[in-house]
Parts: C-alpha cells; sequence; structure tokens
C-alpha cells in the first residue's frame, strides 16, 4: 500500500481518504466490481458503493457495464492534469467575482507556517515593479532563482544577500552575474534568517527555518507590513549591512 505522502496528496485533489484508498487499489490491481474493492482494502460493503460513486463523479473512475459492475481507474496524471484544468477555470471564476479590497492593508500581519510565507513571498516578488532586497539563505535563494533572474531580466533592481552556498548551486548560476544597480552579496547571516522589502513599500522579515519540510505548522513566523516606518527601518540595516560587505571586500 502507498504511504502517507500519497493519501495526503491526493487529497488535496479532493479525494478523501477513503477515496484515495479505493483508488490506489484500482491502480494497483485493475478493473474491479465494488465487492473485490471491499475485500482487498477491508472497507465495508456499506461505504465502497458511495465513495465509488463520488469516485465516478470526480473523474478518478469508470464504470464498465456488465453482468457485475466494474470501475475502472483513470490514469493517475490523467485525472491529476483534468483536475488541475478544473480547478484553473473555477479559480478564474472566483477571481472574476470576488469582492475587489478598497487599498492594500498596511498594518502588520503575522504570517504563520512555511507554505503560507512561500506563498507570501511568491505574491511579493511577483508583485515587484521597481526594485527588491532580499536576505535569506541560499537555499531559499535557490528556490526562488528563476523568479529573481525573470524580474531582472524585466529591469528590475535586485539586492541579494545571502551565504556562499549560492556560488555552487547550479540553479543560482545564472544570479551570480547580476549587473548595473542589482548585485549579490555573500554574507554569513543566520540560517533561518528571512528580510524581504519590495518597492520600498512592502516588507516581510522573520524566521523560514526549513524550506524542504513544505509544511504549515507555526513553527516558522514572518512580519508583513506596509508601514512606513518599519520599511525604512529594514531597508537601512540593509544597506548598512551592504556598506559593510563592501568595506570588507
Amino acid at each position: 500500500m502507498a504511504n502517507n505522502i500519497f493519501y495526503e496528496n491526493l487529497q488535496a485533489f479532493g479525494l478523501t481518504r477513503i477515496e484515495a484508498t479505493i483508488y490506489e487499489s484500482l491502480l494497483l490491481h485493475g478493473s474491479m466490481t465494488g465487492y473485490e474493492i471491499a475485500k482487498e482494502t477491508g472497507i465495508s460493503r456499506s461505504n465502497i458503493y458511495s465513495a465509488l460513486s463520488s469516485l465516478v463523479e470526480k473523474g478518478a473512475a469508470y464504470t464498465m457495464q456488465g453482468e457485475a459492475s466494474k470501475f475502472v481507474p483513470v490514469k493517475i496524471n490523467v485525472f491529476l492534469q483534468n483536475t488541475l484544468k478544473d480547478l484553473q477555470k473555477k479559480s478564474e471564476i472566483i477571481i472574476q467575482n470576488a469582492p475587489k479590497p478598497l487599498e492594500e492593508e498596511t498594518g502588520y500581519i503575522t504570517i504563520k507556517g512555511e507554505r503560507n510565507i512561500k506563498h507570501k513571498i511568491n505574491q511579493m516578488l511577483s508583485s515587484t515593479e521597481l526594485r527588491l532586497y532580499i536576505m535569506a539563505n541560499s537555499q531559499l535563494i535557490s528556490e526562488y532563482s528563476s523568479l529573481l533572474y525573470d524580474l531582472y531580466k524585466a529591469g528590475k533592481k535586485i539586492i541579494i544577500l545571502t551565504d556562499k552556498g549560492i556560488l555552487e548551486d547550479d540553479d543560482c548560476a545564472l544570479l551570480r552575474n547580476l549587473e548595473a544597480d542589482s548585485a549579490v552579496y555573500i554574507t554569513e547571516s543566520p540560517k533561518q534568517q528571512l528580510r524581504l522589502i519590495t518597492d520600498s513599500k512592502y516588507v516581510l522579515t522573520g524566521e523560514l527555518s526549513d524550506t524542504n519540510s513544505n509544511n504549515n505548522s507555526d513553527t516558522d513566523t514572518c512580519l508583513y507590513s506596509g508601514q512606513e516606518n518599519l520599511v525604512t527601518i529594514m531597508k537601512e540595516a540593509l544597506s548598512n549591512k551592504i556598506t559593510l560587505l563592501k568595506q570588507e571586500n
């Protein structure tokens, strides 16, 4: 049987735990009757048929009519791609019909959990109009290397402060050759520390401890704000650090 990673991620595509278990069994054994699935999975027949009906409705299985109805699994890549297409269409409808905020929040917002923090980083980078400053470990820089380089090629000023790991990371190769007003500075910054300023308007600051776990626990916490005083303080701190790094070199 598949491990928990299979079930947890499959549930993100709209399947319940029972439906994911049945789907896995169908993928392993091919077409089966409800009785055969119940025997294979140990799920009661009273739950099997409602779950199978739901699987068919969600596009993960087909019904094959015969003396005894059998259920045929849709290939995993086909099911995932179809679900993503449906979600994309629904997301466009939601965006078109969602209420529009009057203005950007400029207070102090606490963002908890690695996934939520990374979503905010992605949103801030994608919304950058003129310039950004980011101080983070090379592992996180590598994760966003393509987006950072795209911003640089689009004429945005990119200032990166990170550890020497960036010098050996293949994904960061293009970032090591930034020119004009953009630059990469090597520093021994704390591994968990994150500082991000975009367009001298917004700041994200805090700690991101494990950039590989893809979890959303409350361990990692960052503060996001559009308050001018905090943005100014953070920008001055990074500017002072850059000045010291230039003097050292």
